[in-house]
């Protein structure tokens, strides 16, 4: 429930990636120096022996890189990562704290996140149930008459255990931006990504998971799981075969599909959809938006021709795997073994208060609403934010945002490939853009949700089907424009269909942020990721929706056309680059995020400049302005990864891998070369005319 149900969203972009964001101590954050001295860089970090112009990720880390070691409970190790362990210890004390000495039945916010905590950390109790717990799913599993049935139990995966080829979300209309509207997405794949089906070099993951769908369905007391197993995962083939690629998905302009219930049924027949919607708790709903359009007929198909027993073993066996985490050890550990190390390497499992933290609402939620279900996430968010976010951290971050939006502004008006009108309809959007930082103004209200000590799997349920209720009630009224996706304890940031850019509180931290560093470092930090989320209204897929929140193409045909010519230019060069040998970078699925470090970069180097009014900027410990500036970017992302993960990240993450977010990035900026008087015959050196060129 946890860990199943997450899908990105076409309408809502999250920028920054996984293992990204940081926090500090409260003792730090009211400290007068900055965390990294003297200055907010880590100077021991840099490799003096390679050149900028060679390898610019390289010369700003390689001493970091060389001591760092990656955990073994961990598949990378990043700077990024060392600070959301800090986030994590500070949710850790939340949590304990909120643990000790807590009623069977607690009626207040903490009381009901220490609740769910103890009955997760309670492993002698879950050990004591066994299977038992899901014994409810899985008995309706079994029971189910026919493929109504089971569809109906389907429609039930919006708030419980139960898997689905389908995904429901329920967000803004793009086309009516004052209503809500249910979106209905493919989806069934227990797999990272279709290519994990389909492509030979990912076969040995492929037979991984078939064994783990037979050990799951041993463990549940399916008959013949060998045999069930493999067609399970042929199952799931077909599905993957009849996808959407992630890069198709990359257009909201092919997604947008409204449909009324009755249409559907005629457009996809096969599939009992009024039982689904039923399950789902929508019956009354009379207009759904179909996203991968050309996928549900051939999905309704594939359902229609798999026999029964096949669909009630699959659904057995996903029903394990999403509740594994709430079971006794040998589920755990079998869920471990497949999803944490044979797709991405890592060789220990975590320690149990980790699972616990992500379990009752840690940082482990995407950007999707609803898509954390069955924890207190939110309530979470409440206890971090007032205990670890400074009053005045929300203030500065402001300010800041007003310098880049500034710098964006002037940007769109002096760019000479851009007409009149497309720029007029540009300049609105950006005007229209709400920042939110730090935590929301309105809390989540928990009153209605019963959390029991002694009752780990009900509490799971109670929070999944709180949540779920919420969005629904709310899907009858006018749009929320306060609305947010992320947490406060999130670390992570997004520009959404809103028109609104949030940084939750776990991001504006050092190295992202610190109140005490050389303003370089903070223009070259969040500075970038600030104008990296702002030029997402105007990426590849931002640039389809208005300055209303809607779906409309409001670029000239010639612009459009010289946008994606310049996009190209960048496009070609990250096809170019290779994070480990055989696995290239897919430029289509990661445009819209390196175009938005570049316009990022971009934006945030004209606003460090104009916040000097025009003085020159310090030399700092043998560093210019502009280096700092460029070096803050580059050991914000910092890292290495076990080439398992790096590959799953490449395969299915719309992010470029760290070392290119830099690289791939900077070798277009001409202030670069300026700073580090990069010369042609160095490696990362472009001829002017070969940069790209957008904002």
């Amino acid at each position: 429930m946890t860990k199943g149900k997450k899908r990105n969203r076409f309408i809502r972009s999250a920028c920054i990636g996984a293992v990204f964001a940081a926090t500090v101590s409260a003792a730090q954050a009211r400290s007068d120096a900055p965390v990294y001295p003297p200055f907010g860089l880590d100077l021991t970090a840099r490799d003096a022996a390679t050149k900028p112009g060679d390898d610019f990720f390289q010369y700003a880390n390689g001493s970091y890189l060389a001591r760092a070691v990656i955990p073994a409970d961990q598949p990378m190790i990043t700077r990024r990562s060392d600070m959301t362990d800090r986030i994590d210890a500070h949710l850790h004390r939340i949590f304990d704290d909120a643990a000790k000495d807590v009623p069977l039945v607690p009626r207040d916010t903490k009381g009901k996140v220490g609740a769910f905590y103890a009955a997760f950390m309670n492993e002698p109790a879950i050990a004591a149930k066994g299977i038992h717990p899901i014994d409810a799913e899985l008995s309706a599993i079994r029971r189910a008459p026919d493929r109504a049935a089971l569809a109906g139990l389907m429609g039930r995966s919006a708030f419980d255990f139960y898997p689905s080829p389908f995904f429901i979300v329920i967000d803004s209309d793009l086309k009516d931006t004052s209503r809500y509207a249910v979106y209905l997405w493919q989806s069934g794949l227990g797999l990272p990504d279709r290519d994990y089906y389909l492509k030979p070099d990912l076969a040995k993951q492929k037979d991984a998971y078939r064994l783990y769908a037979a050990n799951l369905l041993k463990l549940a007391g399916w008959p013949n799981a060998a045999k069930a197993a493999a067609a399970v995962v042929e199952f799931e083939t077909r599905l993957a075969d009849a996808s959407w690629t992630k890069v198709q998905q990359r257009d909201p302009t092919t997604q947008y599909n409204p449909m009324t219930p009755a249409q559907l049924v005629a457009y996809a027949p096969g599939f009992s959809w009024r039982d689904f919607l039923a399950g789902a708790q929508l019956s009354k709903k009379t207009s759904l938006v179909v996203a991968q359009k050309s996928a549900f007929p051939k999905f309704a198909r594939i359902l229609a021709a798999t026999p029964l027993d096949t669909l009630k073993a699959w659904m057995v066996f996903r029903v394990v795997d999403d509740a594994a985490p709430y079971l006794p050890h040998a589920f755990v550990n079998a869920r471990f073994k497949m999803r944490d190390h044979a797709l991405a390497g890592q060789s220990e499992q975590v320690p149990r208060w980790k699972l616990g933290l992500a379990a009752v609402g840690g940082q482990d939620c995407d950007y999707v609403p609803h898509s954390c279900f069955g924890t207190l996430q939110w309530a979470v968010g409440q206890l971090y934010a007032a205990r670890y976010f400074p009053v005045a951290t929300k203030a500065k971050i402001e300010a800041l945002v007003g310098n880049l939006k500034a710098a964006f502004r002037h940007r769109i008006e002096t760019l000479g490939w851009m007409s009149a009108k497309t720029k007029s309809e540009a300049l609105a959007k950006l005007d229209t853009y709400i920042i939110k930082v730090g935590y929301p103004d309105r809390p989540r209200d928990y009153s209605g949700v019963v959390i029991r000590r002694d009752d780990l799997m009900g509490d799971v349920r109670a929070a999944a089907a709180a949540d779920w209720s919420f969005y629904v009630k709310r899907s009858y009224g006018p749009v929320d424009r306060d609305d947010w996706l992320l947490t406060p304890q999130a670390n992570n940031a997004y520009n959404g269909s809103l028109r609104d850019i949030v940084f939750p509180a776990g991001i504006l931290q050092a190295p992202i942020f610190d109140a005490n560093a050389d303003p370089a470092i903070n223009y070259g930090a969040v500075g970038a990721v600030i104008g990296h989320e702002m030029t997402h209204g105007f990426d590849d897929e931002g640039r389809s929706i208005d300055s209303k929140g809607a779906l409309r193409d409001w670029w000239t045909p010639a612009d459009a056309k010289a946008f994606k010519a310049r996009a190209a230019v960048l496009g070609a060069q990250y096809a170019q680059y290779e994070p480990v040998p055989g696995t290239h970078i897919n430029p289509d699925l990661t445009m819209g995020e390196n175009l938005a470090d570049l316009g990022g970069m971009s934006i945030a180097l004209d606003a460090y400049h104009a916040s000097l009014k025009g003085k020159p900027a310090p030399v700092l410990n043998g560093l210019t302005g502009d280096q700092r500036f460029f070096l803050a970017w580059a050991q914000g992302w910092a890292g290495k990864a076990k080439p398992e993960a790096i590959k799953q990240l490449t395969a299915s993450d719309p992010h470029s891998w760290r070392k290119f977010r830099v690289n791939g990035v900077v070798r277009n900026i001409d202030g670069w070369y300026a700073a580090f008087g990069v010369k042609p015959g160095e490696v990362l050196y472009l001829a002017p005319e070969k940069r790209a060129r957008l904002w």
